[in-house]
């Protein structure tokens, strides 16, 4: 697939979008690659990442290797991940410490719009389509409503923890962040990022690489081989996930991890029995901009010329 440079600027500023759900606990990356409409060629970029591309490169050189990686997009991607990581996290924590009412509003109408997005890309519906859906759900809603694990900081455990977050991260609907703070792993990592422990990192982080490299495998063969299916049980998981992110909650035990606190256990609500201002008219606005949003995405996609799109 040939690209221009305002098409891997587009790859960019999606990547931006990624970055900024990443850093809000309960919104996945997943979810915005999905409807942004990089989801399949992102697994099947670094399903692509294997030791033979070593063997490419010696044979054909760097520019042929680069080519059969995707690197373009991976680069373009990522730059704006970490973009918006280092740029946006200040202001994701102001705005969720803040008005934190309002912002899972606009979440939920985004990912609540999600649900409708993924679930229209599967072009016959079934039983078997429906159940995935089902279970999907089941599962997304009851990973969200379990209670953390104890802190645990065992090398093996982090590097588990890592692989199982990074997988949960290009899940759509669950949050990596989360599935740190339910494997009682996120204090340790937070304490090591914040005192620079570089053993602690890299050990999280081989185990993210490890989980990255395979679970993309396997949801590749997923979308190749049962792709409908696949679709079904990912819309399940988002939907599963809206209970994480409805706005009114009542929060029922939290800890401080050095100065940052992290909510462990909470309830939702209805507006009326909201402890606090619930805001109703602005959450209900910002919980249609956020619908509206994706459809407005999704109605310039489907007007962009297929030539921009063209092979080589």
């Amino acid at each position: 697939m040939q690209r221009s440079f305002l098409d891997y600027l587009t790859v960019t500023l999606k990547g931006m979008a990624m970055g900024a759900a990443d850093v809000v606990p309960g919104v996945s990356g997943g979810t915005i690659a999905f409807i942004s409409g990089i989801y399949e060629e992102l697994i099947s970029t670094i399903s692509g990442v294997k030791l033979s591309l070593f063997s490419i490169w010696k044979e054909e050189g760097f520019r042929a290797m680069w080519k059969e990686l995707n690197g373009n997009f991976i680069l373009a991607l990522f730059c704006g991940i970490l973009i918006s990581l280092f740029s946006l996290m200040r202001l994701a924590n102001y705005l969720l410490e803040n008005h934190p009412v309002l912002i899972w509003s606009f979440f939920f109408g985004l990912v609540l719009a999600s649900i409708w997005f993924v679930a229209k890309q599967i072009p016959k519906w079934n039983f078997k389509i429906i159940l995935a859906l089902i279970i999907g759900a089941v599962v997304a809603y009851y990973i969200v409503s379990l209670p953390p694990l104890s802190t645990n900081s065992g090398y093996l455990f982090l590097f588990l923890a890592g692989a199982i977050a990074v997988c949960a991260m290009i899940l759509p609907g669950i949050s990596g962040a989360f599935i740190l703070v339910l494997l009682g792993a996120y204090k340790s990592i937070t304490e090591a990022a914040h005192d620079f422990d570089i053993q602690t990192l890299a050990i999280v982080g081989c185990g993210a690489i490890f989980g990255l490299l395979t679970f993309s495998r396997v949801l590749k063969w997923l979308f190749v081989h049962y792709s409908s299916i696949t679709l079904a049980v990912l819309t399940g998981f988002i939907a599963g996930s809206l209970n994480k992110i409805w706005p009114w909650k009542e929060v029922l035990e939290s800890a401080v991890y050095g100065d940052k606190e992290v909510v462990l256990r909470e309830a939702s609500v209805l507006p009326w029995n909201f402890n606090g201002d619930p805001q109703t008219m602005n959450s209900v606005l910002l919980m249609l901009a956020g619908f509206f949003l994706i459809i407005i995405l999704e109605m310039l996609a489907n007007n962009k010329p297929d030539s921009a799109n063209a092979a080589d």
